[in-house]
């Protein structure tokens, strides 16, 4: 039970759509994440997928609807079963919540990351 200093943890690795778990929450891994550029349509069909941005600027890309603008210090629910994509034009910092053992690329072909502890 200590305090984790996000920005201490983001600074610990270089690598984009590469998660890292910082915490553990009720059976479900926080992890930081740094990315740029588009990550694969995909979509997770038993849980939702938990996106804020801590630095910069995401665009999440939802079937049918515009796409959607998520600035630093905002937060993104995409409900389960819904296919989305996350980009960013520059480089962004995110905190992501999901379910231990929810492969972060769901349906899509893109193999998941390992999600390796800080």
């Amino acid at each position: 039970m200590n305090p984790i200093n996000l920005q201490d943890k983001l600074g610990r690795f270089s690598t984009h759509w590469d998660p890292h778990v910082v915490a553990d929450y009720n059976q479900n891994d926080v992890m930081v994440v740094k990315f740029i550029g588009e990550y694969p349509f995909h979509k997770h069909d038993t849980t939702d997928d938990f996106f804020l941005v801590l630095e910069g600027e995401m665009i999440m890309d939802i079937e049918g609807e515009p796409s959607k603008t998520v600035k630093a210090g905002e937060l993104f629910v995409v409900p389960k079963g819904v296919v989305h994509r996350p980009r960013a034009e520059h480089a962004v910092k995110v905190l992501l919540i999901e379910p231990k053992g929810e492969p972060n690329s769901g349906d899509s072909d893109r193999l998941p990351a390992p999600k390796p502890r800080l």
